[in-house]
């Protein structure tokens, strides 16, 4: 079986004071995902035996920034979705196996005011396009902060969060049309009526004690993997960071 962990760490260095490397060597995970690092190259020095690591790192000092670390060495590694404009925030990474391929994303986020949707839906239509090209080839598992809570059951509030930032109906359609385009939200697939279970919650009006919070951290695969899930986790009493890894279990397979 293999496991694959996701991690939205809000800054790796912060991180990694509060526990990071603990969870990291408990969790043993097979690939392990990061988003939003807020590092520049030479910043920090992780000593991760028995793993290859692969980061991209936003322009912006400080600011977004994806990183992988995997046992098994992949195929190929590829940094961005090949568009200039996106492309230097630091928000994707590809690596690609014999059976799959596996991506760390952080979607941009929206803003206060919706500042940056229209931009955001640009991304999100050239993602998806990013991902069905690669599905020509192999299924695809892609997993990260998606900044985005898809239903109503995803968020504590969803009434009076209805127009703001990851909960709007332009944001949720996106995800919606990910669904239709034939990619799993693999956590529903499992527990398709479980409430309550969510990887982010606001650092005030002490959101996390009253779980009053979001599920925007995701594993999604093509649906031709299906078959092949174990089950998906939320590691919700790990602390670090205001998100909590999410995880993947995966039947070991070689071809489809």
């Amino acid at each position: 079986m293999k496991k694959l962990i996701s991690w939205n760490v809000n800054g790796l260095r912060a991180c990694k004071d509060k526990g990071f490397m603990d969870f990291f060597k408990e969790a043993d995970a097979d690939i392990f995902c990061l988003q939003e690092t807020k590092l520049q190259e030479g910043q920090l020095t992780l000593e991760l035996p028995g793993y290859h690591q692969y980061w991209n790192y936003a322009e912006k000092k400080g600011y977004s920034g994806t990183a992988i670390f995997t046992k098994e060495e992949p195929l190929s590694v590829s940094y961005g979705i090949g568009i200039d404009k996106h492309d230097r925030e630091g928000r994707v990474i590809t690596l690609e196996f014999e059976p799959y391929y596996v991506i760390t994303v952080y979607t941009p986020n929206s803003q206060d005011e919706l500042r940056r949707l229209d931009y955001r839906m640009t991304w999100e239509n050239d993602f998806l396009a990013y991902l069905k090209k690669l599905e020509e080839k192999k299924p695809v598992i892609f997993c990260g902060d998606l900044n985005v809570a898809h239903k109503e059951i995803d968020l504590k509030n969803p009434k009076t969060n209805r127009k703001n930032a990851g909960f709007t109906d332009e944001e949720r359609e996106k995800f919606t049309r990910l669904t239709k385009a034939g990619f799993t939200d693999t956590f529903r697939y499992f527990y398709p009526d479980l409430e309550g279970a969510y990887s982010w919650w606001s650092y005030r009006f002490h959101a996390r004690e009253k779980n009053a919070g979001w599920r925007i951290d995701y594993f999604m695969v093509s649906e031709k993997l299906n078959d092949f899930l174990e089950d998906a986790l939320i590691y919700k009493d790990v602390f670090g960071s205001d998100h909590c890894p999410v995880g993947l279990l995966l039947k070991t397979t070689d071809s489809f």
